[in-house]
């Protein structure tokens, strides 16, 4: 098949979709990352800004306005909203990992400082709120305030308990509904909020962003450890980081005295020793943890589908149905 037969995946028919949408909340973005004093704003904006991605949750925002019937101008500024938020966290993310790579590119905080990519990460949320304001809608001002404050509060979560043992699965869903899910939900409960709906379609995008976004995550630990070239996944960069994602919490809670051992060195004291990763790996086949987190993954996945099917039929509804099932296609 050839290059131009190659079907669209649905984030791409999304995007084809919205493309006029997309194009003016791209120049929106432009717009407010620019800066008369602080010229290093836009140049450590644009760097990550533009360096690619799927624009995954300002198309979400698009996706569920249109869908809800919205045809006045602020969708535009939350779908810009939605995607500065997410930019302000990388920047802080980067920081606090220690991260220097980002899209197979270098991170800001490696070409600049870490005083910038925070500063200027605090810049963009600044500008966020700005935005949302400018909608003079009371809820949505609530919505991504709140997901904003969740956002911050899971990733102060993950830093006690991503390599502490006693970390059940319900922490582990708490830190992926504030580092990831959080943004997803508001991002499409205030499309159906701007546009006026009825509370239970609002509640189905609430419902549907935030399965989505769990599917989301816990299928990039899983890949973890069954990335490959295809994927463009590491095996082994949250072992090596020291990162107790849902899998290790699954075999560390059947495991025995040796294994635990093993996993208190390794994970929580951080000695880590040539075939450490390849023990790992057996200990979580052995324990089935990557099939039962990949299951977990397809059950959320589900309720993601469940909570859309609320919602009136349309090609737009479809395609963030096909969306959802695309999240997991890598692991189906």
């Amino acid at each position: 098949m050839s290059v131009e037969q190659t079907p669209l995946k649905p984030h791409e028919r999304l995007a084809t979709l919205l493309d006029g949408d997309m194009s003016a909340v791209n120049a929106l973005i432009r717009t407010r990352m620019a800066s008369e004093h602080a010229p290093r704003i836009p140049e450590v904006t644009a760097h990550l800004v533009e360096a690619g991605g799927k624009r995954l949750r300002p198309l979400l925002t698009l996706a569920a306005a249109r869908m809800c019937g919205y045809d006045g101008p602020y969708h535009v500024h939350l779908a810009a909203t939605v995607e500065f938020i997410h930019t302000a966290t990388l920047l802080h993310d980067d920081v606090v990992d220690e991260s220097e790579k980002r899209r197979g590119r270098p991170t800001a905080n490696l070409l600049w400082d870490n005083k910038s990519s925070v500063l200027v990460g605090d810049y963009l949320f600044a500008r966020s709120f700005q935005l949302m304001t400018e909608t003079g809608n009371i809820d949505v001002l609530r919505i991504l305030s709140n997901a904003a404050a969740t956002i911050a509060e899971g990733e102060v979560l993950q830093l006690t308990a991503a390599q502490d043992l006693r970390t059940t699965e319900a922490t582990y869903l708490q830190v992926v509904r504030g580092k990831t899910a959080a943004l997803f939900s508001a991002a499409t409960e205030v499309g159906g909020v701007i546009a006026g709906r009825p509370e239970h379609e609002v509640k189905a995008l609430y419902d549907y962003g935030d399965a989505l976004g769990i599917a989301f995550q816990i299928v990039d630990d899983l890949l973890d450890y069954w990335g490959s070239d295809a994927t463009g996944k590491n095996v082994g960069d949250d072992f090596r980081e020291r990162k107790l994602t849902l899998p290790l919490i699954k075999a560390v809670a059947k495991g025995d005295d040796e294994e635990r051992a093993f996993w208190k060195r390794a994970i929580e004291k951080g000695d880590q020793r040539d075939g450490d990763l390849e023990h790992a790996i057996a200990l979580l086949n052995k324990h089935d943890a990557l099939e039962d987190t990949r299951q977990e993954a397809l059950a959320w996945a589900e309720r993601a589908k469940t909570a859309m099917l609320v919602l009136p039929q349309s090609e737009l509804r479809d395609l963030l149905i096909e969306l959802n099932d695309f999240v997991v296609s890598r692991v189906s």
